[in-house]
């Protein structure tokens, strides 16, 4: 059963919401869209990099804070419902240099006013590289 409040959603139903944001900037693209997870990509070049050439941490932070923020606006209704990311941690277990790294968000809890997201970093050989959890308070638009 879909987790979705849309359950025709799709991709291009919400992509246009990295237009001119920091997901957009580095390269942030959803690929698979299932039941219950959003998976997206980010790749790991110049505009994702530490000094040494790595991944940096905070660059897969963004990957992760981004498809949990994206998947809670999805899981409510937007008309009524705002959601707003408190709190993220992200344990880095590999370094990448190159190529793409494909986060996976499923869904810990969802609740009335809180969401928390699981979201697990992997390379180009499905290694993971990070994992990742996202805390989302679940507000009343005004």
């Amino acid at each position: 059963m879909s987790i979705w409040f849309n359950k025709q959603l799709k991709i291009s139903d919400f992509s246009f919401w990295n237009k001119a944001t920091m997901a957009e900037h580095i390269g942030v693209e959803y690929t698979e869209l299932g039941e219950d997870y959003l998976i997206g990509r980010m790749p790991v070049d110049h505009r994702t990099h530490q000094p040494y050439g790595l991944l940096h941490g905070g660059a897969s932070a963004v990957l992760a804070e981004t498809l949990g923020s994206i998947c809670s606006a999805l899981v409510i209704d937007h008309d009524k419902f705002i959601s707003l990311g408190i709190e993220i941690n992200a344990n880095h277990i590999r370094g990448v240099k190159e190529g793409f790294v494909y986060g996976t968000c499923r869904p810990v809890n969802l609740g009335s006013t809180i969401h928390v997201w699981d979201i697990r970093i992997t390379d180009d050989q499905g290694r993971l590289t990070c994992v990742s959890r996202l805390t989302v308070a679940i507000k009343t638009r005004k």
